[in-house]
C-alpha cells in the first residue's frame, strides 16, 4: 500500500472515531444512552483501525523502513490525537448527562 493511502487510512478512520464520539454526546444530551454507548463502541472499533495502521508504520520504522513524513502525516497524526481526545471527552460528557438524568428522576 502507498505511503499516501496508509495516511488517508489513519485521516478516515481518526474522523469516523471523532463524528461517532459527537454523535454519542449529542444521544447522551437526549438520554439515549444506550445508542450513545453504542457509538461509543463504534468509535472505538474505528480508533483501533487508525492505531493499527499507526502501529504498523512505527514497527516498519523500527526495522528500518523509513516513512517519508510530509504535512499530511503531520496532519493525520493530528487527526487521530483530536479524535482520541473528543472519545475521551464524550466518556466525561456521557457520564455527566447519565448522572443528570438519574438526578431529574428520568430513566
Amino acid at each position: 500500500m502507498e505511503n499516501q493511502e496508509v495516511v488517508m487510512g489513519i485521516i478516515i478512520h481518526g474522523g469516523n472515531a471523532r463524528s461517532q464520539a459527537m454523535r454519542a454526546m449529542a444521544a447522551a444530551k437526549n438520554a439515549k444512552f444506550a445508542e450513545a454507548a453504542q457509538l461509543i463502541e463504534e468509535a472505538n472499533e474505528e480508533l483501533n483501525k487508525a492505531h493499527r495502521i499507526q502501529t504498523d508504520l512505527i514497527q516498519a520504522e523500527s526495522r528500518g523502513d523509513k516513512t517519508e513524513l510530509s504535512l499530511l502525516m503531520v496532519h493525520a497524526q493530528d487527526h487521530l490525537m483530536n479524535a482520541m481526545t473528543v472519545r475521551d471527552l464524550a466518556l466525561e460528557v456521557i457520564s455527566l448527562n447519565d448522572k443528570i438524568n438519574q438526578l431529574s428522576g428520568g430513566n
